[in-house]
């Protein structure tokens, strides 16, 4: 190798070097926010208000599946047995017309709740 060569390379090595300790630009710095900003920020990033209106929808849906169970379905039942209240119905201590109120009106729910999770991912909201 000659001395050109070899100068060359060098060269070449030492403007590698120094672009590698090129020092960087400093980062912007983060703009403060006020109390009500960073409100808004929390509310949009943990999605608070549809979480807070799923809420409050389901409260009214589940009162008004029991409307729809204790005003129109258990008079059905009673109808078909009647001179019993079915809600009295009991073995011993065990209140058995009451259970099964309750689990008629859990199956309906359920069952409600089912198809409105089926309409939404029809529709393609999650």
């Amino acid at each position: 190798m000659d001395d050109k060569t070899v100068l060359g390379e060098l060269k070449s090595i030492h403007a590698l070097l120094e672009r590698q300790f090129i020092p960087a630009a400093p980062a912007p710095s983060p703009v403060k926010k006020n109390l009500l900003e960073e409100f808004r920020d929390f509310l949009k990033t943990y999605k608070v208000m549809g979480l807070a209106t799923a809420f409050i929808l389901a409260i009214y849906l589940g009162a008004l599946v029991q409307a729809l169970v204790a005003d129109l379905v258990m008079p059905i039942i009673t109808i078909a047995t009647p001179g019993l209240k079915w809600e009295d119905i009991a073995f011993g201590p065990f209140l058995v017309g009451h259970f099964f109120g309750q689990l008629v009106t859990f199956i309906i729910i359920a069952f409600v709740i089912f198809l409105i999770v089926k309409l939404t991912t029809k529709f393609g909201i999650q």
